[in-house]
């Protein structure tokens, strides 16, 4: 019998007591969670998905139609509800089109987040000032979430809010070691769980830009937890990938340091996970979120402004796809995704799939984030 180290264990006891939920979490405990409209993903729901087309140099491409889309779950051809063009970079985009900023303090080193505040200082003041979409940002250090939650297109403004919030240095108890980890992990993946509870409470897309090398689950291809404990890690799975797309998150992970930290490795667990014994903490990679979500995993360049930028493009021209997704067999059944386009040299990205008949949060645990809304300051 394969057996689990203490650290494993510790993982394991943060997905028992913190599981996703819809309902927002800002210092307040035991209330119950409610699955927002259609998030199960069962037979009587369309599911709706947020597809970008691109060329071969990466540009998003307009003006198909609907005849060029083939939508294909677990392989098998589906028919299309409807497909319609948007583009997100016009007033009054319908469907609304905004993107979130989040400043990562807590994984990477103090220097690069220094560095990324003034490489994120430029991007607000490229072109005036002026920004291509209604953006937020959001601060997350080890005492909590702040949050400017009232998207504006006016860099001037975020840029007054970057200034009123220093990071400063993380303060984390066990800071170094696993334990510090485990820390990191679980603030970052509560912060995630916050995000995707409010941005559900809003129509339309949200592109979710996440600066961080990510955070340092350990993954061992030796673990085996038992049945119960690989139910745990499924289900919070399973929870988390529901949350996302019922929010129509668009996560993107941008390294700041340019290093691309285990830029590989991360693909190892690209592949949905179809059951508890397939579960796995490489599940959870901060990389393989947001390429499960149709966003884009940006590394190896240190210029934030033009990586900041190639995540908003996604926005510039896309595709609104539908369809009803055949029955169910069981709880919690995932189903793999692929949009094809019929014509040569173009690539379809969106969400790689969806878990069908998820099950409905629990309790809220006693756990908080605290949040500040900077657009009640005066």
């Amino acid at each position: 019998m394969k057996t689990r180290s203490v650290f494993e264990m510790a993982l394991l006891a943060i997905l028992v007591w913190t599981p996703l939920a819809f309902s927002a979490q800002t210092g307040q405990s035991g209330s119950e969670s409610v699955a927002p409209a259609g998030a199960s993903g069962d037979a009587n729901q369309p599911i709706t998905l947020d597809v970008v087309v691109t060329d071969k140099s990466g540009a998003p491409v307009a003006g198909l139609e609907p005849a060029d889309f083939k939508l294909l779950d677990n392989k098998q051809p589906q028919s299309l509800l409807s497909v319609q063009p948007a583009r997100g970079m016009v007033a009054k985009a319908d469907p609304p089109v905004e993107a979130i900023v989040l400043i990562d303090a807590i994984n990477p080193e103090f220097l690069t987040v220094s560095n990324e505040r003034q490489w994120l200082t430029t991007f607000l003041q490229e072109n005036g000032g002026e920004l291509s979409l209604p953006t937020s940002l959001l601060v997350l250090t080890d005492q909590g979430i702040v949050a400017e939650n009232q998207p504006t297109r006016d860099g001037k403004v975020l840029t007054q809010f970057l200034t009123a919030h220093e990071t400063g240095f993380r303060s984390t108890r066990r800071s170094e070691g696993r334990e510090g980890a485990l820390e990191r992990e679980e603030s970052s993946l509560n912060a995630l769980d916050y995000y995707a509870t409010e941005a559900a409470k809003r129509p339309g897309r949200k592109l979710l830009i996440w600066l961080s090398p990510g955070w340092n689950l350990y993954s061992n291809a030796a673990w085996d937890g038992g049945a119960k404990d690989e139910a745990i890690l499924f289900n919070y799975v399973v929870s988390l990938s529901t949350a996302l797309r019922a929010a129509r998150i668009t996560l993107y992970s941008i390294d700041p340091a340019g290093a691309g930290r285990g830029q590989f490795y991360y693909q190892n667990y690209l592949k949905g996970v179809d059951t508890p014994k397939h579960a796995d903490y490489g599940d959870l990679f901060l990389q393989v979120l947001a390429t499960q979500t149709g966003g884009q995993v940006l590394a190896g360049n240190n210029d934030l402004a033009s990586l900041i930028q190639r995540c908003i493009q996604d926005a510039q021209a896309y595709y609104v796809l539908t369809f009803t997704p055949p029955p169910a067999t069981h709880p919690n059944e995932y189903h793999g995704l692929e949009v094809q386009v019929d014509k040569p040299g173009l690539k379809a990205r969106t969400r790689t799939g969806y878990y069908a008949n998820a099950a409905a949060a629990g309790k809220m645990p006693h756990f908080a984030i605290d949040t500040v809304d900077e657009s009640k300051n005066p």
